[in-house]
């Protein structure tokens, strides 16, 4: 019956008072033409249901007062004698006290239910304005998390790679000097190439924590590089390929996919027996698809915390910037990550 109300409950309530006024005369031409033994109680109570849930109270009595008058016209009219005038009226009464009885549980079943509906319309809303919360926390910590980032990578440039030059270049003006001294201009030569090392893995390491402005204009020349660096730093052999039809114009998507890249080669070589890294970008109608595909098994139980951790980050990547992220176990032994960027119309689509 509530399913049957509540199919009801888009309708204006002048259509319903319309209905239910119809539906009962129509019952009661029906009831006078089968005859007063026939009884057509429960017919009559659906306009009273329809009319109560729908209008108000004093319209479901209203409607319980018409089906009580039709029922007894139309039994009165099909040939039906009483001894007295009583019994006619004591028969509408009681009719009438059980539809008010019934009108009474329903109007305090509509208002137990809208209650509910509204304690479950404000934790819903509640909810979702946690959630919207949460979500923003998230971006927040993400954003400075990636400032901090930049910050460290732009003082190793800045700060400490300038340091290191200037100790390399006094180095080398000592190894000069020395040059008489064969043991000693040795000695300073090899502290020339240790400081020129320091330089170079301070530079990896600044350019790993700020890829200075991931852009789309150049963001296969920074695949490139993260595949060069991955194969020098964990001797395994890491490729890149890039079949892009078109640069990448937003650069908010481009940074967020070259992180989703790092993580995803991070924890590729820290899987057991890897020897292989592909990394892949190409265009696929009017999407953007990076692949990352390794040929190791299972992390060890060391650094899964850390896996763990950095699939968080990218799923969390991915929805900041709309993209469908799948991780896959290959047939050949081996992970497939794939992350789906739609395009511009695409996103635009989806917003709307």
């Amino acid at each position: 019956m509530m399913t049957w109300l509540q199919r009801f409950g888009a309708w204006p309530k002048e259509v319903v008072v319309l209905a239910c006024i119809l539906f009962v005369m129509l019952v009661g031409l029906v009831d006078y033409l089968t005859g007063y033994e026939t009884f057509f109680f429960t017919f009559y109570l659906l306009a009273v249901f329809l009319g109560t849930w729908r209008v108000s109270p004093i319209f479901g009595a209203l409607m319980s007062a018409l089906s009580v008058t039709a029922w007894i016209s139309a039994n009165i009219e099909a040939g039906a004698h009483y001894s007295s005038y009583f019994i006619p009226v004591w028969n509408a009464g009681i009719m009438f006290a059980i539809y008010l009885i019934i009108v009474f549980l329903l109007t305090r079943l509509k208002r137990v239910n809208e209650r509910l509906e509204e304690r479950v319309r404000l934790r819903t809303a509640a909810l979702t304005r946690e959630m919207q919360e949460r979500k923003q926390l998230q971006k927040e910590l993400l954003e400075n998390s990636e400032r901090e980032q930049r910050r460290i990578g732009r003082d190793l440039h800045d700060g400490l790679c300038q340091h290191l030059t200037g100790t390399a270049l006094a180095g080398h003006l000592l190894q000069l000097k020395l040059a008489a001294h064969a043991a000693e201009a040795g000695e300073a030569e090899r502290l020339v190439k240790l400081l020129e090392e320091g330089i170079e893995l301070t530079r990896q390491l600044s350019y790993r924590l700020d890829p200075v402005a991931v852009v789309g204009g150049n963001l296969t020349d920074h695949f490139a590089d993260l595949a060069a660096d991955t194969g020098r730093r964990f001797k395994v052999a890491c490729h890149f390929a890039s079949s892009l039809r078109e640069p990448l114009e937003d650069t908010a998507t481009a940074a967020h996919l070259y992180r989703i890249a790092q993580d995803a080669v991070a924890n590729a070589v820290n899987r057991v027996g890897v020897t292989h890294i592909n990394l892949g970008l190409a265009s696929v109608a009017a999407e953007t698809v990076l692949t990352v595909m390794d040929d190791g098994g299972e992390s060890p139980e060391t650094v899964r915390g850390d896996a763990e951790a950095r699939r968080r980050a990218m799923a969390y990547r991915a929805e900041l910037i709309g993209a469908r992220l799948r991780w896959e176990r290959v047939a050949t032994n081996g992970t497939r990550l794939t992350c789906t960027v739609p395009g511009n119309e695409t996103k635009h689509a989806d917003q709307d």
